[in-house]
């Protein structure tokens, strides 16, 4: 069940669709991913995004899903990506919401609690206990965006380390 705080914003009006993303999507997609790694200015290639989004594709049981929303006009709206985790604490799958990206043209829609409601029932049909995300600091739309919707603060603090040889960031 989807909680009622995302639910209760949004519009059974809305023309945006939104599906899993397909090997047809791909094109589209790109364009959204770009976007949204220009908005964090992150650089990975087009073919290693490209690729990300084929391992998606071919293994959403384990690996995730990316969603995109179309509008009435099958124009790219935004994406989600939903990858899947353990939380050893709770003992249970969780889905890790690493991406959300509403377009220009569709910002104040109501596409982005419509995006994460479907992130959170990817979660219900996977078994996942809840869905998890983090924003940067200073966007603040999307963090209105998230207490709207009833998202919760965690105390945790995020830190990381590369992986590989080369990879500073």
């Amino acid at each position: 069940m989807i909680p009622a705080s995302i639910l209760g914003g949004i519009s059974s009006s809305q023309t945006h669709t939104i599906a899993p993303v397909t090997p047809a999507d791909l094109p589209d997609l790109l364009a959204l991913m770009r976007a949204y790694c220009d908005f964090y200015d992150a650089r990975p290639s087009d073919q290693d995004l490209l690729e990300l989004a084929g391992r998606l594709i071919s293994d959403p049981r384990l690996e995730g899903v990316q969603l995109i929303a179309r509008d009435a006009r099958a124009r790219a709206a935004g994406f989600a990506s939903v990858f899947w985790s353990w939380d050893t604490t709770v003992a249970s799958r969780i889905g890790i919401m690493n991406d959300l990206y509403v377009a220009p043209h569709a910002r104040g829609s109501g596409l982005a609690e419509r995006l994460i409601a479907a992130c959170v029932q990817q979660c219900l049909q996977r078994e996942a206990s809840r869905l998890d995300w983090q924003t940067a600091p200073e966007n603040l739309r999307a963090q209105a965006v998230y207490d709207r919707v009833g998202g919760v603060r965690g105390p945790w603090l995020s830190y990381s380390l590369p992986a590989s040889a080369g990879d500073s960031s």
